[in-house]
């Protein structure tokens, strides 16, 4: 018999659909967004400027809005972040000034990221330990989905005109929002912390207390996962271009085949070994695979060569981020949604630090960004051993 009951399975499908809406929304931004940029006179750095703004209101937000759940209950928190997620869509593409495009991209990082850590949350509530790892890696499946045909989907249909991707995502934002508003809540009030207890603490103050507990390790392994995954994609093309002289169609057919790779390997993969061996080794596993799969990369002679390291790396990475998730959720002691909120800041903190450390060793040698990405994942793995 499944580790996921029939309700639980219906309750995981709708979530992972809400998630692939956000990233299809997220992916579709990517080709386009530095055309908005350049439609708006303004430079390559504004464009750098944009997209961290987004991943700090995100660092900053997700733990709020994880203890939030705790307080209030998931579905509440989950239909505001669906909300703002379409209504932020919507107003990026009736922006026409750069000012207009920073302010809505950091409320957007702040609205939708509500949706992850209180989906992982929900699943946490809702399944059983042994059936949570299966769970997490439907839920990353979709953020896959999303990430595999977002690109191609806004390219298209940004042919006509450059805010049509944003008003289409805003549309699917409203469809999603009805099965959201359906499901039932996954926190009972009886367990949930009592009225008069106090807020919880800031972020900093957070992370140094969960930090010395069990859930340390886990945040660790959760920022590393998307440090080596960021750092990889964030200059995958300029490492291409430059040892291989791929142009942008050669470049998209590898990201569109591992973007598969990692959907298959979080949906079915992550959850079978992580029922059968647990999650600390499989983190483990996952973490030396990881750092093998960035030597290979530098190692690559040919464009095939380079395809497979590349496959082999997300696949190793696909597999390590639903078992590190699993994890926190089994060792939290502060509330499923506190600790999914915490997680998700570690990895949006990865997300800010892994492009930041590409970009700069690129500007070294082509091949710093991965070979120090890889003395990372080692590191991680030492850690996990400890």
């Amino acid at each position: 018999m499944s580790t996921l009951a029939v309700g639980g399975r219906s309750h995981v499908a709708v979530l992972s659909m809400a998630l692939a809406v956000v990233m299809l929304g997220y992916g579709m931004v990517i080709p386009i967004l530095p055309f908005y940029v350049e439609r708006l006179g303004a430079s390559g750095s504004s464009l750098g400027l944009l997209i961290a703004a987004y991943a700090v209101m995100q660092l900053v937000c997700v733990p709020i809005w994880g203890s939030v759940s705790d307080r209030v209950g998931r579905k509440p928190i989950l239909l505001i972040g669906m909300v703002g997620n379409g209504l932020t869509a919507l107003l990026f593409g009736l922006a026409n000034e750069l000012w207009m495009l920073f302010l809505i991209r950091s409320l957007a990082g702040i609205l939708s990221s509500a949706l992850l850590p209180t989906a992982m949350a929900y699943v946490g509530d809702s399944t059983s330990e042994r059936g949570r790892g299966s769970g997490m890696g439907l839920l990353g499946a979709a953020l896959g989905v999303g990430m595999v045909f977002g690109p191609i989907l806004g390219g298209w249909l940004a042919g006509d005109a450059l805010s049509t991707p944003f008003f289409v995502t805003a549309g699917l934002s409203l469809v999603a929002l009805v099965p959201l508003a359906l499901l039932p809540e996954s926190l009972p009030a009886a367990a949930r912390p009592r009225a008069g207890r106090r807020p919880p603490p800031g972020l900093l103050r957070e992370w140094a207390r969960v930090l010395r507990g069990p859930l340390g390790a886990p945040l660790f392994m959760a920022f590393v996962t998307y440090f080596g995954m960021t750092a990889f994609y964030a200059i995958f093309g300029l490492y291409a271009l430059e040892k291989f002289a791929c142009g942008p169609d050669r470049v998209g057919t590898i990201l569109t085949g591992i973007g598969g790779v990692s959907a298959i390997a979080q949906g079915v993969l992550a959850g079978l070994f992580i029922r059968r061996w647990g999650e600390v080794p499989v983190i483990q596993a996952a973490l030396l695979a990881n750092a093998v799969g960035f030597v290979l990369l530098t190692l690559a002679g040919t464009y095939r060569s380079l395809a497979l390291a590349a496959g082999f790396l997300i696949l190793a990475n696909a597999v390590l981020n639903p078992a590190v998730t699993a994890l926190a959720s089994k060792r939290s002691t502060l509330g499923q949604g506190t600790a999914m909120g915490l997680s998700n800041a570690s990895m949006s903190l990865g997300r800010v630090a892994g492009p930041l450390w590409a970009g700069f060793a690129f500007d070294l040698h082509a091949n710093y960004p991965y070979l120090g990405s890889a003395v990372v994942l080692f590191a991680g793995l030492l850690v996990s051993l400890v």
